[in-house]
């Protein structure tokens, strides 16, 4: 059995060929996709964050929006690129969308990737100190936030405050019992998925990762997915953790189908730099009948390490046509797969 939910990039533009042509649009067909979801019994509505660009940006609010109108669905991101972020406002503003939606949040966060502004991150406030690079400024900003989702106090409470303090130390509040435990961190590369398993996080691992060894990108990615569980077992931590891919997978059942994804003759991985060092494989796209993508996704290595798979849907073609797609796996390939009864 297999977790199966939707990644959205919450895209619009003002185009008459969009289907999310405002911010508004994105964002309210966001909330209907993920409530369409969770009747199709998909298990995960999740979006990714990019700063300065015509996408999803702030998720809190509307994971929130999305946890008061459904009741089972897991809610997360994928990812919240932490060279942006305070983490003690973040933690309050995670709790509070965990706390209404009962629990369902699933954090998935990152050091980033290569944005729309160059150091969009500076106007946000934040630089790296001494000696750090940009990484290392995210990866701190993690560690502070994982410290303070621990629930613990630390800040010295006023003698003389407007209401009256429990006693001790004090901690942000609300706090949400248990979100510790529902953070995931999207690695690039091994040594982060490794990083990532020492500090007790789950692990989201994307359509593209650091080509470390040539080889196709599903079996590096699997390889990742085996460090990562390896390092987790050594750490000594006490539950099981998840681990999650997203792929592009199209079932072509009818016109529209092969209209839009039949003749994208992206069948094989691509290699490309995210920077000036970093080279990285990107791994393919799955579009054909039920029956071919069967075949294809059972060599996919990946894919069968995972308990969680990410369906990325083109959210500008809108809610009707994405619940299609999501419905189409569900109903003609996962069961195939072993992924549902």
């Amino acid at each position: 059995m297999k977790k199966i939910g939707f990644l959205s990039f919450g895209h619009w533009t003002p185009s008459p060929q969009s289907g999310t042509r405002s911010a508004a649009d994105a964002l309210l067909q966001s909330i209907d996709l993920a409530v369409a979801a969770e009747e199709l019994g998909a298990d995960g509505a999740y979006f990714r964050v990019h700063h300065f660009a015509r996408q999803l940006a702030s998720p809190f609010p509307l994971l929130a929006a999305i946890g008061a109108k459904t009741r089972k669905i897991e809610i997360g991101t994928g990812v919240i690129d932490m060279r942006y972020e305070n983490p003690l406002y973040m933690a309050e503003s995670a709790s509070a969308a965990d706390l209404i939606s009962g629990g369902r949040l699933q954090l998935g966060i990152s050091r980033g990737s290569p944005e729309q502004v160059i150091d969009g991150w500076r106007y946000f406030g934040y630089q790296p100190e001494e000696g750090e690079t940009e990484a290392d400024m995210a990866r701190r900003h993690t560690e502070k936030l994982l410290d303070v989702l621990r629930g613990e106090g630390f800040a010295k409470p006023n003698p003389q405050p407007m209401f009256a303090n429990p006693p001790g130390l004090l901690r942000p509040e609300p706090y949400s019992e248990g979100l510790r435990e529902r953070i995931w961190w999207g690695a690039g590369s091994n040594a982060t998925a490794v990083w990532a398993a020492k500090l007790g996080m789950n692990l989201q691992s994307s359509t593209l990762k650091d080509d470390e060894t040539g080889e196709a990108f599903h079996i590096q990615q699997a390889q990742q997915i085996r460090a990562y569980r390896k390092a987790w077992a050594e750490a000594g931590h006490q539950r099981t953790p998840r681990v999650s891919v997203s792929r592009s997978i199209f079932a072509l059942m009818d016109d529209r189908d092969r209209a839009y994804f039949g003749g994208s003759g992206d069948d094989g991985d691509k290699v490309g730099f995210l920077d000036e060092k970093t080279r990285a494989v990107f791994g393919r796209s799955y579009a054909a009948t039920p029956d071919r993508l069967i075949t294809l996704l059972k060599q996919d290595e990946a894919i069968a390490e995972a308990d969680t798979l990410l369906l990325t849907v083109p959210n500008q073609l809108g809610v009707d046509y994405n619940v299609h797609v999501i419905e189409s796996i569900l109903k003609y390939v996962a069961p195939e797969m072993g992924w549902r009864d």
